[in-house]
């Protein structure tokens, strides 16, 4: 592939409590505040609490996910008084770390986020941004605390829904397994050192060094999985099945068991072999997802650099 090369990366935003009970990002960005850090080397750094009402109320979010607000249709949508308060917040966010999709943007957004999936370091990224994909190379070479891979995203940038859309170059990352409202150290540790490593890159990038191109491989969903559900009630009558528990990305196979039915039947992974990511994630009961089924995809990336004056 052709070498590529990007405008000094000097303006980044670290933000946390996008979504207000995940307690990794929350405490990141309290530590930087208290500590004054708004530089480090040739990177000058924003830290934002994203979400306040829901960090002081220790809940994902008050009225509406705010992770699902930063479409371009829903920031150019007019304000009104039954606007929900998280559409109002991405409003505001849009206006200080964007707007998105222009030149004042920030350079780099990477927001924090917890699962209570056993999804050890997670990045979640749009597809072709190379610079995110470089990082997450870098992190991926440099960290072994933790696996570290990818959940590759394929949207227009209109329509991509999450607050790390806003920059330039983004991303989320995601760390767990960690209940809501909990801080572990093991995991902030994680979220942290993954951190540590993007402000790493980033001086490395700016300083003129030029990172090779190469392979990475990543994650793209193929579909939901809903919980069996009593067709009356809706209400769920089988759990997550001990054996796939715990298990995300490792490779399902058909007749691999997924659920345990509280009658004690188990219920059978049908179809391709595909990766289960954020398995029984406590965030996706309401939203009727008891896990994702994954693809692998290998990209290829170019060698990249700064620009020269």
């Amino acid at each position: 592939m052709e070498h590529v090369s990007f405008s000094p990366l000097s303006r980044v935003a670290i933000c946390g409590g996008t979504h207000g009970n995940e307690m990794s990002g929350v405490y990141i960005v309290r530590e930087m505040q208290k500590q004054k850090v708004e530089q480090k080397g040739s990177v000058s750094i924003t830290t934002v609490l994203s979400n306040p009402r829901a960090v002081d109320a220790c809940v994902r979010y008050t009225e509406t996910d705010l992770n699902r607000c930063f479409t371009d249709a829903l920031l150019s949508a007019p304000i009104t008084d039954s606007t929900p308060y998280e559409l109002r917040q991405a409003c505001e966010l849009n206006a200080q770390l964007g707007p998105k999709g222009s030149r004042e943007a920030v350079d780099l957004l990477c927001d924090f986020h917890n699962t209570t999936a056993n999804m050890g370091v997670c990045l979640i990224l749009y597809s072709l941004d190379w610079i995110s994909l470089h990082i997450y190379k870098y992190i991926q070479s440099k960290m072994t605390s933790a696996p570290v891979r990818a959940i590759l995203i394929d949207a227009p940038s209109s329509e991509a829904y999450s607050l790390d859309s806003v920059g330039k170059h983004g991303f989320a990352i995601e760390v767990g397994p960690q209940p809501g409202g909990v801080l572990r150290a093991d995991i902030f540790n994680m979220a942290k050192e993954a951190m540590d490593l993007s402000i790493e890159w980033l001086q490395k990038f700016n300083s003129g060094s030029a990172f090779e191109g190469g392979e990475v491989e990543g994650y793209t969903r193929v579909r939901s999985v809903d919980y069996p559900r009593d067709p009356t009630t809706n209400d769920i009558t089988a759990a997550i099945h001990p054996q796939l528990q715990d298990n995300d990305f490792k490779l399902l196979h058909a007749g691999d068991p997924v659920f345990q039915s509280f009658s004690g039947e188990t219920v059978k992974h049908e179809g391709e072999d595909l990766y289960p990511l954020f398995v029984n994630e406590c965030a996706y009961y309401e939203k009727k997802i008891a896990f994702h089924l994954t693809k692998k995809i290998t990209v290829t990336l170019p060698s990249v650099s700064v620009k020269e004056d």
